[in-house]
């Protein structure tokens, strides 16, 4: 029985991947959850496991082709699986043409290593997540009760209880791809992101907006001409889809931007007192963690800014996911807090920690890059006074923190009377998206983050 190997929906928004690797060649025999073909979407790199065991029929998906979810990337000959012994993994067709010629004995055996899920991580419900950060357990540790091996909330309890990690005796099976829904979509040619452009703000027809290196209208963006000590650098992939990314929310979100100073005396205080306890226990205290929190419950009570547009009609989500920018390899990444409202200052710390890490060493999956409903963007150390963030879509509202600096600031002394005092203090800046955000609802919404920050009330 032949089955078809698809391209899965790898992340919440992922509609087209690269084919960046095959792992088999035509003919290998492989077994159920064997890698077969390295994918990178916008999100994160992944390895497509297969479906079942069988030999590897046609490939029909060549290495950098983009391809839409649910094409046919392979076929699988099902009534193959237990033919041979299945060939390893492996990096290119040239590597396995070195290592696989067969001898007159027959191939050898080859062990087969662990696999993960489809998005390259351990599979687990959000709420499993939500628990592990509380409880500070690595899911990495821990057995999967659930369906295909999904890490449930009491897998988390019960290692937790447990005061070690728990082993991981086995593989844990990966979700086969899903079948497609509908006729897989031919990749579009570079030359119509002009016209494609146009057609996802106005639909069909209609205004055709500026387009980056060519211009507009009468006016044509000059001929590049060479000169010495230059250095042209191609776009990388992340490049690429960041900056369509940025182009795309700028012309579909009509941005405003309003900006909020917040005196962080008693935060940083409270952080001062905290801090060293947390590096003991290898977290690090910052004011991100204190911003994210506040922007959490704020948003909790303000839920116009926890939305997305739709065609004609918007979303309010019940569930608060903070995005927060983090800094990796191939550049800039918004890893996903989900329900960060039930969080307190501890559980955000940790799970911002662990994303930054997982970001810092590649390891970051389309999973935990999926489902943002509001982010928090911070320029870090070497930031500025404050900056108007681009929106990430299909967020309605991004927070840009600024740097914290001593400033002059007026305060009520013991006796009622005014009195200048020199306070640390940032300036935050919202960008909101005006087609469903009024500028009372977001005006709330920051006036709310700062009150919190301000008052410091925080559960450390």
């Amino acid at each position: 029985m032949a089955i078809q190997v698809t391209m899965p929906q790898l992340g919440e928004s992922v509609s087209e991947g690269t084919v960046s690797k095959w792992l088999v060649r035509e003919g290998d025999v492989v077994t159920k959850d064997q890698p077969l073909v390295e994918i990178a979407t916008d999100k994160a790199d992944s390895e497509l496991p297969a479906p079942a065991g069988g030999r590897v029929g046609k490939l029909l998906a060549a290495e950098g082709d983009v391809v839409s979810v649910g094409t046919v990337l392979c076929e699988l000959d099902e009534s193959a699986a237990g033919a041979a012994v299945p060939a390893p993994a492996i990096a290119s067709a040239e590597a396995a043409a070195a290592k696989a010629a067969p001898s007159a004995a027959g191939p050898a055996t080859v062990a087969s290593s662990p696999s993960k899920g489809a998005t390259g991580g351990n599979l687990a419900t959000p709420t499993a997540r939500k628990a592990a950060l509380e409880h500070s357990v690595d899911l990495s540790g821990v057995s999967g009760s659930g369906e295909h091996g999904r890490i449930l909330p009491d897998d988390v309890l019960r290692a937790s209880a447990a005061g070690v990690k728990l082993p991981v005796d086995a593989p844990k099976p990966a979700v086969a791809a899903a079948a497609p829904a509908a006729a897989p979509a031919a990749a579009k040619a570079p030359g119509a992101r002009a016209s494609d452009l146009a057609s996802i703000i106005n639909g069909a027809g209609g205004f055709v907006p500026p387009i980056p290196g060519v211009g507009y209208g009468a006016f044509k963006v000059p001929a590049y001409r060479p000169k010495d000590g230059d250095k042209v650098i191609p776009f990388s992939r992340r490049r690429r889809i960041t900056a369509d990314h940025m182009t795309y929310s700028k012309f579909s979100s009509p941005h405003v931007v309003t900006v909020a100073e917040v005196d962080l005396f008693n935060a940083s205080k409270l952080r001062d007192a905290h801090k060293d306890r947390y590096k003991k226990e290898g977290h690090a205290l910052t004011m991100l963690a204190f911003v994210a929190v506040a922007a959490a419950k704020a948003l909790r009570e303000n839920l116009s800014l926890n939305a997305r547009v739709l065609d004609d009609s918007y979303v309010i989500f019940g569930d608060v996911n903070l995005g927060v920018a983090v800094d990796s390899p191939d550049g800039l990444v918004v890893p996903v807090i989900r329900r960060a409202d039930e969080l307190g200052v501890r559980g955000i710390t940790r799970g911002i920690d662990e994303l930054a890490k997982r970001a810092r060493t590649g390891k970051i999956t389309a999973d935990d890059l999926s489902g943002a409903t509001f982010s928090i963007t911070n320029p870090g150390l070497k930031g500025n006074l404050f900056g108007g963030a681009i929106i990430n879509q299909p967020n309605v509202g991004i927070l840009r923190m600024g740097e914290i600096a001593k400033r002059v600031v007026v305060v009520e002394s013991a006796t009622g009377e005014d009195a200048m005092a020199i306070h640390p203090v940032m300036y935050m800046a919202l960008s909101y998206d005006h087609r469903v955000v009024d500028g009372v609802a977001a005006n709330s919404f920051l006036w709310r983050v700062t009150e919190i920050l301000e008052k410091a009330e925080f559960e450390v």
